[in-house]
């Protein structure tokens, strides 16, 4: 495919669940639409939380999206017109996104694209550190810990009232009734490998 040579970039929105990257991201569409940009919002079709052909912020804002399994059906759509190419919680697509968002920013396309950067276990999220690292723009975002209310920076996952255990599976789509915020000091992990042998002893 071609793709005249415009100026591209890649912005990456960040940060744990209910930081408000969906919002964000939604913002920057917005004034993009303003401008009169053409611009194609896609989402993953796993993510069916709030409606099926829409992104949906906590805060029950939203505009209208595109369905994609993987990660390759972006470019069915993208022409010489598209000058914007948005992805919401684009930790649930496969690896082959961060391909596609260089090569759209190569090509000229502004890319924007919101996710977790951390799974439930606190530990980086698939894909994301490549991406990261190859974006122009980084805007971490933070929620509020809902145990001690300073910035949270994780997401934690609770099953029957209670912090899941490592071992569970890491994808689990769900909203306020399987996740919260945490901060560092918070968040809670039962079985997770100790990385780390701290020294306490200073004798």
């Amino acid at each position: 495919m071609y793709l005249r040579q415009r100026e591209g970039w890649i912005e990456v929105i960040t940060g744990p669940m209910f930081a408000g990257k969906t919002e964000e991201l939604i913002r920057r569409v917005k004034r993009l639409e303003y401008a009169r940009q053409n611009i194609l919002v896609f989402k993953p079709s796993i993510d069916t939380r709030y409606a099926d052909n829409e992104i949906v912020s906590h805060n029950n804002n939203r505009t209208k999206s595109i369905n994609i399994r993987k990660a390759s059906e972006i470019m069915q759509y993208v022409d010489n017109e598209t000058n914007v190419v948005a992805i919401d919680e684009i930790q649930f697509l496969d690896e082959e996104a961060v391909d596609i968002c260089e090569y759209l920013a190569d090509h000229g396309i502004r890319v924007i694209v919101s996710g977790l950067d951390r799974n439930f276990r606190g530990e980086p999220f698939s894909f994301m550190p490549r991406l990261l690292a190859i974006a122009e723009e980084v805007t971490k975002l933070s929620a509020i810990c809902v145990v001690c209310h300073t910035p949270a920076t994780r997401t934690q996952r609770i099953v029957n009232g209670k912090p899941a255990s490592y071992n569970d599976p890491i994808i689990l789509v769900g909203a306020k009734d399987t996740y919260e915020a945490r901060c560092r000091h918070c968040h809670q992990v039962p079985g997770k490998p100790v990385t780390y042998t701290q020294f306490d002893d200073h004798e």
